[in-house]
């Protein structure tokens, strides 16, 4: 059974489902743990693990480093999958109801490559405990501190 986060889903709504894949990328070092985090301004002004969605045809992991590089500017080192869930909500950029089925792995930034060239998105490097109360969606939450402590 994969958990869900979020609100329920809406009896009055059909969902499309929508597979995503989204990281943890943990740094190790003389200044502490921290975290690579984004910053995506719209739809919704909030701070998310990056990743995203699955395109037709793409394998998870690679839909995975893709989106790393888009929404941070990094690369990534091997990926390791840690867990899923489920979160269903309206996606205002696609116009549609999505059940999002969400894969979190873990990995390690490797280099960074430039800014992030998706439109709306900062890269922020913040502590663990930061990262933990800046994080909007109660999935990413859970699954990041699941890893973390």
């Amino acid at each position: 059974m994969i958990a869900r986060f979020g609100e329920p889903p809406r009896q009055d709504q059909t969902y499309k489902l929508r597979p995503g894949a989204y990281a943890v990328l943990l740094q190790t070092g003389l200044r502490g743990d921290r975290m690579l985090i984004t910053y995506q301004a719209a739809p919704d002004d909030e701070f998310q693990l990056p990743g995203g969605g699955i395109d037709p045809g793409e394998s998870p992991v690679s839909a995975l480093h893709r989106e790393v590089l888009e929404e941070t500017g990094w690369t990534m080192g091997r990926a390791r999958r840690v867990g899923a869930y489920r979160r269903f909500t309206f996606m205002p950029e696609y116009d549609m109801w999505a059940e999002k089925l969400c894969s979190i792995y873990v990995a390690r930034p490797a280099h960074r490559v430039g800014p992030p060239t998706e439109n709306g998105h900062t890269a922020h490097w913040v502590s663990v405990d930061a990262a933990l109360g800046l994080l909007a969606n109660s999935g990413d939450r859970f699954f990041a501190e699941q890893f973390l402590r």
